[in-house]
């Protein structure tokens, strides 16, 4: 019994004296001093009070350096480098709006690490600087009452997985609590995912602004994935778009009707979406004009293609021209002058109106970009449910 006291005993102080000797050995060098020294200095970009633009960027071996800025009708132009390897330029002033770029360093593209904002969807395609002008853009953040971005999964059935849903709802919907609103179902871009138009596009500031001028009606904007097998623009193809028209109608809709305070019928129901969505917007509308009132097409790549069949994705709408025109309030096309799809949306407008279609053709000098998508859902969603 005692050697057993005693051998607990010794095995006390030999932890004990461990312990201490850890204490004297391990000594704390953390400081936080200096971080409280103010903030740094932009790098890259830095807009000036002309609305010039400043691009910089680090690349000490590099042996030439380029950037193409909102080049839809631009040249790429080179960079100086200094002394310590950081190459720079100015680009002389710019309107307010919303421009992307790049770097070429020695003919490979990249980002400016330097800058967070970027265009992103499946993958990262460009940097993204906005200028601003003396008065706030439509697209920028107002003091004005917000409305609220709900993230909810679901579940796929065509598809057969969960995916997510983006829905913005205006801050009339907290207030009014008795009050049903109408849908715009928004679809982004082929490479881009259902929180694009959300985080690029601000579909729900823009919405905002309107809605606080009282430009526009208050209403619920679901953006959902349009991609289907994994490829840049799958979801352009015409089993793609059934099956998305299929998912829309089975499963979206639905969840969404269910989820929400939502206005029924389809003089409630709108439907567009730049690039890729505008092409999914214009045939599921079409194919569904008992669920869509009102379609918006911004820049769609398969409508401009010359060898587009319309018969092949809505057979038989060409020679129904009075049930559309009776059914939807507002068939909605637009396309940047800049942008290469513009000669073919031209001879969609016109091959439109020679069936007796009506329609309104949209345009601004703009390439394929935010810049056009942003300025396109700002006016056609002053229209929505009037």
């Amino acid at each position: 019994m005692k050697n057993t006291q005693l051998f607990l005993l010794l095995c006390f102080i030999f932890i004990l004296n461990t312990q201490l000797l850890h204490a004297q050995v391990m000594q704390n060098n953390y400081s936080t001093k200096g971080w409280w020294n103010g903030p740094n200095s932009p790098f890259s970009p830095i807009v000036n009070a002309d609305n010039s633009i400043t691009f910089r960027i680090k690349a000490k071996i590099a042996n030439k350096v380029h950037i193409m800025f909102d080049g839809w009708d631009n040249p790429s132009k080179e960079l100086s480098r200094d002394t310590a390897g950081i190459w720079s330029i100015t680009i002389n002033s710019v309107a307010p709006g919303v421009y992307e770029y790049f770097f070429f360093i020695d003919g490979v593209r990249c980002l400016d690490l330097a800058n967070p904002k970027v265009k992103a969807g499946q993958a990262l395609d460009a940097s993204i600087v906005e200028v601003s002008g003396f008065q706030q853009r439509f697209d920028e953040l107002q003091k004005i009452p917000h409305g609220t971005i709900y993230i909810i999964k679901y579940f796929s059935t065509p598809l057969n997985k969960m995916k997510d849903l983006v829905v913005f709802t205006p801050a009339e919907y907290e207030t009014e609590a008795s009050r049903k609103f109408p849908v715009l179902y928004l679809r982004h871009g082929g490479g881009d995912c259902e929180t694009s138009w959300y985080k690029d596009g601000k579909a729900d500031v823009i919405l905002e602004n309107l809605i606080a001028a009282k430009k526009a009606v208050p209403m619920i904007v679901v953006m959902s994935n349009g991609m289907t097998d994994g490829s840049w623009s799958g979801g352009s193809s015409p089993e793609g778009i059934t099956t998305l028209e299929n998912e829309l109608i089975s499963n979206i809709i639905p969840l969404v009707e269910k989820r929400f305070r939502v206005a029924n019928g389809s003089q409630n129901r709108a439907i567009a979406g730049l690039s890729m969505g505008g092409g999914q917007a214009f045939v599921i509308a079409l194919r569904n004009m008992d669920t869509f009132s009102w379609i918006g097409e911004f820049s769609a790549g398969i409508l401009s293609d010359r060898d587009f069949q319309i018969d092949k994705y809505i057979p038989g709408i060409l020679d129904n021209h009075n049930d559309v025109n009776n059914k939807i309030k507002l068939l909605w096309i637009s396309c940047g002058s800049k942008d290469i799809r513009f000669p073919g949306y031209l001879n969609f407008i016109d091959m439109l109106m020679k069936k007796g279609i009506n329609c309104e053709a949209h345009e601004m000098v703009a390439g394929h970009e935010w810049k056009f998508w942003r300025q396109q859902l700002a006016e056609f969603s002053q229209k929505l449910f009037q």
